[in-house]
């Protein structure tokens, strides 16, 4: 039986009644964003809570963060950790659509790690599929309600397949968001890269470009990734 839960050096996630677990995907969108100097944050399908909490244990303490799912069990277990976790009072927890959710104020940093099967075949699990097909959820839907709630300096943080990067950027140079940093990831030396992490802002000041290799073989990671990620991972 899978293990309920994924323990990090300053939190626990409890992931049972979500459709998608704990993942390297949102590990690495949730420490690769830079929230330096953020006050208002935005996390887009937050799942489990793990990118919300992520970053607030690097954000500024006067940081708010808002985490909005519209699958209610996920949404419910998100609050939960967040509950468990030092920041709840930092953190609001919502079942919201995205496609219909509003707000007064902008936000410095906007996150996602979003549906990522598109017109691919769906499973017997309405759940999971809400989760893992963008069919609810589009990019051009997702990158349009993100630019509208983004502040004048903002970035908004996305980890998507290498194969809808193009689409997306599309999408996004639509909106007046250029691309400022991408990070192409490799599982293993050998391999193309299968997942781009893209920072999107309204101020184009050209783009900088990383790979990150994840592995140099099998549980042997490399020295890049685990800095990026020796702050959460107990392992590391």
């Amino acid at each position: 039986m899978p293990n309920p839960y994924f323990r990090f050096k300053q939190f626990t996630v409890w992931h049972d009644r979500c459709a998608m677990k704990v993942g390297t995907d949102g590990v690495l969108l949730g420490a690769w964003t830079t929230v330096d100097h953020a006050r208002r944050i935005l996390d887009i399908g937050t799942g489990t809570g793990l990118i919300a909490l992520m970053l607030a244990q690097r954000c500024p303490t006067d940081a708010r963060i808002v985490a909005i799912d519209i699958d209610e069990a996920a949404a419910s277990q998100a609050a939960e950790n967040v509950g468990r976790s030092p920041w709840d009072k930092q953190i609001e927890v919502l079942s919201e659509d995205f496609r219909t959710y509003r707000c007064r104020e902008k936000f410095d940093v906007i996150v996602s790690n979003p549906p990522y099967f598109v017109d691919s075949l769906t499973c017997p699990d309405a759940q999971r599929n809400a989760a893992r097909h963008n069919d609810s959820l589009t990019y051009k839907e997702l990158v349009a309600g993100a630019a509208s709630l983004l502040s004048a300096s903002g970035t908004f943080n996305v980890v998507i397949p290498t194969d809808v990067a193009e689409w997306v950027e599309t999408c996004a140079i639509t909106c007046g968001l250029s691309p400022i940093r991408k990070l192409h990831v490799v599982t293993k030396p050998s391999l193309p890269p299968k997942r781009m992490l893209i920072a999107f802002s309204f101020v184009s000041s050209g783009c900088l470009e990383d790979e990150l290799i994840i592995e140099l073989a099998r549980h042997q990671y490399s020295d890049a990734y685990i800095a990026l990620t020796r702050d959460y991972y107990l392992k590391m």
